[in-house]
């Protein structure tokens, strides 16, 4: 039987929250945790947690659970997930025995600047949450990797079994380390983990520093936007309501076996300037573009094979671009309150 008490770390972070909220509908009794960093606009967050019945004055105080005020099975906590006085209590207190991690420092650009954050997060605190989970007798951990692990792969569409042996950014390196760390806690300690490679995931309250958030806001303010190797960049796009289906169905089901990794995705690459002219379509504006070079870090091309997770979890997506961009624009013109 699913254990109905969860933990999920970065609840106030785009899938996070998202998620939280399918699983305070399905009556899960949830406890959210984010140290709500400053990585990026923190209103935006605590904007997110608001819709969750979390005060922003509430969310801000460190250390303490506090009760949403419009949920009954729903409350939160800030806290570092490298904190390894303040975590192990959680753990005692509330008895996890389901946990889903989506807590992590974000961003692939964002390495080349600030290696240290993702240290600190992806690796001592995934490391301090595997520690809890063994020692306070979690049954499942579901965490997030990601799609980066695959590098520079050229074989298409990607495959779990491909080999993710030559990351090309510290995140992705990072996420491939979870991965053998979930590994290595699964075989030594006889508890189930599953791991998630996300496929470029947007949608409403996504974060400010995602193409899909940088582009829409570029093109209303008449700014030009950066399209990196010259526009011949393919992504799979998948939208957040896909995503958060596949996760909860993985959530509602016990594995058979003690270690698994999946690919969630939409399975359908999309160019990245044909994104482009569907939000321009949705505004009804045309983008000034900048034509640049490759960066660093970067990949030619993402496009997940999800057969596994389609026969495991009867996972599927169903909302096409179109569809997915044209929900995203209506959040941002309401929320940021653009005309």
């Amino acid at each position: 039987m699913v254990p109905k008490k969860i933990l999920v770390t970065g609840a106030a972070g785009f899938i996070g929250f998202h998620l939280c909220k399918r699983l305070i509908d399905s009556g899960f009794q949830i406890v959210g945790l984010d140290n709500i960093n400053d990585y990026y606009d923190i209103d935006l967050k605590l904007d997110r947690l608001e819709q969750l019945g979390i005060g922003k004055d509430q969310a801000k105080e460190e250390g303490e659970l506090t009760n949403s005020i419009h949920y009954k099975n729903f409350s939160f906590i800030r806290m570092n997930l490298e904190d390894r006085k303040e975590l192990p209590k959680l753990f005692v207190k509330e008895n996890f025995k389901l946990v889903c991690n989506l807590a992590a420092q974000a961003g692939v650009r964002y390495s080349l600047e600030n290696p240290e954050a993702y240290i600190d997060s992806n690796l001592v605190g995934f490391a301090n949450l595997l520690e809890c989970c063994r020692n306070y007798e979690t049954k499942h951990l579901v965490y997030a990797s990601s799609s980066s692990v695959y590098g520079q792969n050229q074989k298409v569409p990607f495959s779990e079994g491909d080999n993710v042996d030559h990351p090309i950014s510290l995140y992705a390196a990072t996420k491939k380390s979870n991965e053998l760390m979930a590994y290595t806690y699964s075989h030594l300690y006889n508890f189930k983990t599953t791991g998630l490679r996300f496929f470029t995931v947007y949608g409403p309250w996504g974060r400010p520093d995602m193409a899909m958030n940088l582009f829409t806001n570029a093109i209303i303010k008449g700014s030009p936007i950066k399209i990196f190797n010259y526009g011949e960049l393919e992504r799979d796009f998948t939208y957040i309501d896909d995503i958060i289906n596949g996760i909860y169905k993985v959530l509602n089901k016990i594995p058979n076996s003690n270690y698994k990794i999946y690919n969630i995705g939409n399975s359908k690459p999309v160019r990245l300037l044909s994104f482009v002219k569907e939000i321009e379509n949705q505004l009804g504006i045309e983008a000034k573009k900048d034509m640049l070079p490759m960066q660093p870090g970067d990949v030619y091309k993402t496009w997940a094979d999800i057969d596994s997770l389609r026969e495991d979890y009867e996972y599927n997506t169903t909302i096409g671009v179109k569809e997915g961009i044209n929900s995203f624009v209506k959040w941002y013109r309401e929320y940021y309150n653009i005309k």
